[in-house]
């Protein structure tokens, strides 16, 4: 067995243990059985870590998520920490590891499984077949800008103001992410910004497009207003492929495109870094979904993300693309063999299964099993 890749696991608070619980079987199957092993270091961030720290995460755990090849992240926050500082936020611990790995490309997949097409609020035939891929830059725009704060102006009134700023490399590298990986699928990419009302917007639709000149005019590019494209996902998600976008508006639209597929519970994402000399970026996979307090602890919630986010991992960070597809196939089959949690029982449920997340995620090992 292969033990020489490092990983360090962050189940962070609410469901996150309860679902990264899940995945650790996963990863046990596939040491025994793929000979696919792991040196596993685990560690506290967010709630949990300011819990013990009084930090969202240590300078130790970020030395060890540099030096890690991959980080698989769970979920941080709740209203447990609704009234701590500001610089002292549960997500404050998560973002900071996205500044310090300068993971600057967010992978957020939307697919549709044609076991829960009427799990989405839309119309089957708008969503059959779905399957796009959101890219988000994700250490740079209004959520990093400076200035940044509040204070009483002139007029004694309190006002706050947040930054919005691009620089040329910071948009050419994620369009570039953005444009390979375009190759290996569709050879389509959108690019979205507000270039009619933000100068970072125009910036970015004149760097996409040189870029795509120089290196990439094989690849199909087009351009679209980003409140325009919100509107076009509802209509019709299906004409897109690869889209790239900035940091703020990567965050609204891929958490509207996870809808489409009927449950934020089932969507995984993939934080990557430029490559090294040796081709290695530095990585972080993590579910899209919060860590949704209100079913912590319960057994209610969805390990399908967080085991997808796993899989991502195995793909992109390791190149293990046969096994990253098993372990995909192997939560359709489950999906068909009718198992729900409670946040896909919507729709038709007609020869469902309601299970928990223990039962979910043994019925996934349980097919990986029959898979092998």
């Amino acid at each position: 067995m292969a033990s020489n890749r490092n990983l360090l696991v962050l189940p962070g608070d609410g469901i996150g243990p309860e679902v990264m619980n899940e995945v650790r079987k996963v990863i046990a199957w596939m040491g025994k059985k793929r000979a696919i092993g792991f040196d596993i270091k685990e560690d506290l961030v967010g709630g949990a870590a300011l819990d013990k720290h009084n930090t969202p995460i240590t300078d130790d755990t970020t030395k060890i998520a540099l030096e890690a090849d991959a980080v698989l992240f769970g979920s941080v926050g709740g209203p447990k920490w609704d009234t701590a500082d500001f610089s002292k936020k549960p997500e404050r611990g998560l973002l900071r590891l996205r500044k310090e790995m300068d993971l600057f490309a967010n992978l957020r997949p939307a697919k549709v499984f044609d076991a829960l097409v009427d799990a989405s609020s839309l119309k089957p035939e708008i969503v059959k077949g779905l399957d796009i891929m959101i890219i988000r830059e994700l250490t740079s725009g209004v959520y990093f800008g400076e200035p940044r704060g509040r204070h009483t102006n002139a007029k004694g009134e309190v006002e706050a103001f947040d930054t919005q700023r691009y620089t040329v490399p910071e948009i050419r590298r994620v369009c570039a992410v953005a444009f390979e990986l375009a190759r290996k699928r569709k050879n389509k990419v959108l690019s979205t910004e507000k270039a009619n009302v933000m100068y970072t917007g125009v910036l970015w639709r004149e760097e996409a497009t040189k870029l795509h000149k120089e290196s990439y005019s094989d690849v199909q590019l087009s351009h679209m207003y980003a409140d325009a494209l919100a509107m076009q996902l509802l209509r019709a998600p299906k004409e897109f492929d690869v889209i790239v976008t900035d940091n703020l508006f990567g965050d609204i639209l891929s958490d509207e495109a996870s809808m489409l597929t009927g449950s934020l519970g089932l969507l995984p994402s993939a934080s990557l870094g430029a490559p090294d000399a040796t081709g290695r970026r530095k990585a972080l996979y993590e579910p899209i979904h919060g860590s949704a307090p209100d079913i912590a602890g319960k057994g209610l919630a969805n390990p399908i993300a967080q085991t997808l986010s796993y899989a991502m991992m195995l793909r992109y960070s390791f190149d293990l693309g046969k096994d990253a597809d098993m372990v995909e196939l192997a939560v359709e089959n489950v999906l068909k063999a009718g198992y729900r949690t409670g946040d896909l029982l919507v729709g038709n449920t007609a020869g469902t299964k309601k299970v928990g997340t223990q039962e979910m995620g043994d019925a996934i090992v349980k097919e990986l099993d029959r898979l092998a």
